[in-house]
């Protein structure tokens, strides 16, 4: 049975006599309807990236590749057309953009026209191995392994492809003239002048008009603003300003490589197929893209479940056994659509149907917000439940714990308290202004007063965070049915950081991000929780604790209000820069005073995360400081790290024996 290279081999073997006898009108002249494109440039134009099956098969006798060398095992002679199909530089090199650039003009332009093109480049090349007047110099000081591919072309890349530019002409009309050069040039002032002398001397030597034969220009990789060449990309936008009939063609969200030079597959395609839109454009057609290559299909196992976190009626995602996530969108006009969870970004594989799925490697248990991009654009997965979270409302998805994560999950046959939603007016801010209250199942039975905890969230997420997210009520129930904890309000507030931080201090006591809040809470929110719910209204029996930023604004707080609150917790608490001896007056130096006025100090972290929140436990242990410490196994600054904290400190409040508890 023939394989598909030998198959490809065998077509480009009968395509080059088929297509070679026929490029030309019967007359001799020049066939208007066969449109002729060079292609010029260093590696990106050559092609970095393995080509793959679709790639390898032949488009078609309507784009046509004259080749720039000689490749006896694809049957291909030096200037004579051949069906173009990768690689198109030269037998060893890879996909190019020049690849899907003439496949969309194929799909995108009648039927009578041909599209062929004339393919020069050499990875590493200055734009001044292209110039005719240094080409002799460069090729002299060109290191080693340039100089073998130099002499493919005579040691002269230009006179290469003006001369197979002049023989194309014989049977085609020159449309255009690609480009995809800069990287070697990155930082060079003069690189744009010296593009348009390369450009100015091939419409001279090949008899062209500019507003006739345009320039189009690739921008480079730029890996999310990480590509090695990066500092390029400004010089190729800037191009048009020196050549007026120049189009730069957009590299935004091509993906790339590892090196972070080169485009991947993907990447090449996408690119080519916007130089193929570009010129379609410009002669007046409406673009179309062909079939793009269609990904194996993603099996999903038997044991998968739809997540607890998608909205009911849809079937993704789900969650399989091994604690992998798969999710799909249907999105038929999209190009490119990614899944990015956990700090990794997954490309969803077309199904052939206008669907997209991708698979993740096993994920963490446990909360994860994520998000889905099209062509760019991140939005939240319409199949999922939206989550105030980086700050903005969130996709997000639960991968399950086994019993052990039973604390945070409603139980039958035990009370279950209420999670109410208030609006009061802050005089501080003179605005009205939203919390969280959530009052104990025995709350709704009698007049009895409960101790209130203070439970805030961190940056970039919001009061219904601990409800949702971190299913705080659910823990509160378990705990005080389980008597492990005594009855208690909790009110959440935003604490004005859903915002992003945007700059500033962010040391402990001098922070200004979020500490609008601290004014509201002394002077408005306790005075209306303690107006509006049978609270007991004094410092011994009012807490405070928050994760992240809400751990810093609990320190913030707590610790310039010892007379409002004895008792507080940080949860992977952002306190940065707090010096014993001097943060908030030296409370901490003081050790005997603190340690009688604050009856439990709390402080957690994930074992994963790095956060500084050990070395701080440290430091008020060495300063004579009781603080009791937690981490959490297996986690980082995540929701179960959270969940699992606010488990191990609830316990401890407003019981009398704390007060002398020894660590």
């Amino acid at each position: 049975m023939m394989n598909l290279k030998s198959l490809a081999l065998a077509i480009a073997t009968c395509s080059f006599f088929a297509t070679s006898a026929h490029a030309a009108s019967a007359d001799g002249t020049p066939d208007e309807n066969f449109y002729i494109f060079l292609c010029f440039g260093q590696s990106n134009m050559e092609g970095a990236a393995q080509p793959e099956a679709a790639d390898i098969a032949s488009p078609g006798p309507r784009f046509l590749l004259m080749p720039a060398v000689d490749d006896p095992g694809r049957g291909r002679k030096k200037g004579e057309w051949c069906e173009a199909s990768a690689p198109l530089c030269r037998p060893t090199t890879g996909l190019t953009p020049a690849d899907w650039f003439g496949r969309t003009l194929v799909a995108s332009l009648p039927e009578k026209i041909k599209v062929g093109v004339v393919h020069v480049a050499i990875g590493g090349i200055g734009i001044e191995g292209f110039m005719p007047d240094s080409i002799e110099n460069y090729v002299k000081r060109a290191p080693a392994w340039m100089s073998n591919i130099l002499s493919n072309y005579d040691n002269n890349p230009y006179r290469a492809l003006v001369s197979l530019g002049r023989k194309a002409q014989k049977d085609g009309i020159i449309k255009g003239i690609l480009m995809h050069q800069g990287e070697t040039n990155t930082g060079d002032p003069t690189w744009a002048g010296k593009v348009q002398n390369v450009y100015d001397h091939l419409l001279g030597d090949l008899g062209l008009k500019p507003e006739e034969v345009p320039l189009y220009v690739g921008n480079i990789v730029q890996a999310d603003g990480k590509g090695v060449c990066i500092g390029c990309k400004k010089q190729i936008d800037e191009l048009p300003q020196t050549i007026h009939t120049c189009q730069v063609i957009s590299s935004d969200g091509c993906t790339n490589g590892p090196d972070r030079v080169h485009f991947d597959a993907a990447g090449y395609r996408e690119l080519g197929c916007r130089y193929g839109e570009a010129v379609a454009r410009f002669l007046g057609y409406e673009p179309r893209r062909p079939q793009m290559p269609v990904a194996a299909t993603i099996e999903v196992p038997s044991d998968a479940v739809t997540a607890e976190t998608t909205i009911p009626g849809n079937e993704f995602p789900k969650v399989d056994k091994e604690r992998r996530a798969y999710f799909y969108i249907h999105a038929p006009q999209a190009r490119k659509v990614v899944v990015d969870i956990c700090n990794r970004k997954y490309e969803m594989q077309p199904d052939g149907k206008g669907g997209f799925m991708a698979v993740t490697d096993p994920l963490v248990v446990g909360f994860h917000y994520y998000f889905l991009s099209i062509d760019g654009v991140n939005f939240v997965d319409p199949a999922t439940e939206t989550f105030f979270g980086c700050c903005r409302e969130s996709g997000g998805i639960e991968i399950p714990e086994g019993p052990e994560g039973d604390y945070y999950r409603p139980q039958q046959g035990i009370p279950h308290g209420q999670v109410r939603s208030i609006h009061y007016y802050a005089n501080a801010t003179h605005e009205w202004r939203h919390a969280m209250v959530y009052t104990p199942a025995e709350y709704e039975k009698g007049k009895k007063r409960y101790p209130v905890l203070y439970l805030q969230h961190g940056m970039g997420e919001g009061e219904t965070s601990w409800t949702i997210q971190g299913r705080m009520q659910h823990i509160m129930d378990n705990l005080t049915a389980s008597g492990e904890a005594v009855p208690m309000i909790v009110v959440m507030e935003s604490g004005d950081v859903k915002a992003p931080f945007r700059g500033g201090s962010n040391q402990a006591g001098r922070s200004q991000y979020g500490a609008s809040f601290y004014q509201v809470m002394t002077e408005d929110l306790i005075p209306y929780i303690d107006a509006h719910f049978r609270t007991k209204a004094d410092r011994e029996n009012r807490a405070m604790a928050g994760l992240s930023w809400g751990g810093h604004q609990t320190f913030d707080l707590v610790m310039n209000n010892m007379d409002t609150f004895a008792w507080m917790g940080g949860f992977s608490g952002a306190i940065f820069g707090l010096d014993i001896q001097k943060t908030y007056d030296g409370a901490f130096a003081r050790s005997e005073e603190f340690n009688r006025r604050i009856h439990y100090l709390f402080l957690s972290c994930g074992s994963e995360e790095n956060f500084g929140t050990g070395k701080l436990v440290d430091d008020l242990r060495n300063a004579g400081v009781k603080v009791d410490y937690y981490v959490s196994p297996g986690t980082h600054h995540e929701w179960l790290t959270w969940r699992r904290s606010l488990k191990e400190f609830v316990p401890h409040l407003f019981k009398k024996g704390e007060r002398n508890r020894s660590w």
